[in-house]
């Protein structure tokens, strides 16, 4: 399986952006979609997830400002943000797993694949 996000860039804050993350390979009918980011100095930290399914999971900061999505025609995997503030400038990554069970959905580790990432940066 290999990842490839894209859309990140530099937005002021209030502002949208959708990334993207096409996933190519075989992925598996329990296949997990999420999406990390790291702001410098920090830690890698859980901001989405979504399973193949369509059952979603959100960090608490985000989840009434960003939405994740697939699109299982196209084997991409979206994550909305809207009203972006300036803590949510980071690095995103789109991860991917097999079987990953609820309490386990935050953890980097139950991540098998990973793409480079694409960077966020929210400024006025």
């Amino acid at each position: 399986v290999q990842l490839q996000a894209s859309g990140g860039g530099l937005v002021q804050p209030g502002d949208s952006l959708t990334l993207s993350c096409a996933v190519s390979g075989d992925t598996g009918s329990r296949f997990v979609a999420g999406w990390f980011r790291q702001a410098p100095g920090k830690e890698r930290e859980f901001v989405a997830a979504i399973r193949w399914t369509g059952i979603t999971t959100y960090e608490d900061s985000v989840k009434d400002r960003f939405i994740i999505s697939r699109d299982k025609v196209k084997n991409t995997v979206f994550l909305q943000m809207n009203y972006l503030k300036p803590e949510d400038t980071a690095v995103y990554y789109c991860a991917a797993g097999g079987t990953i069970i609820t309490s386990s959905l935050r953890r980097p580790s139950a991540y098998y694949y990973w793409d480079q990432g694409t960077l966020v940066t929210v400024s006025s």
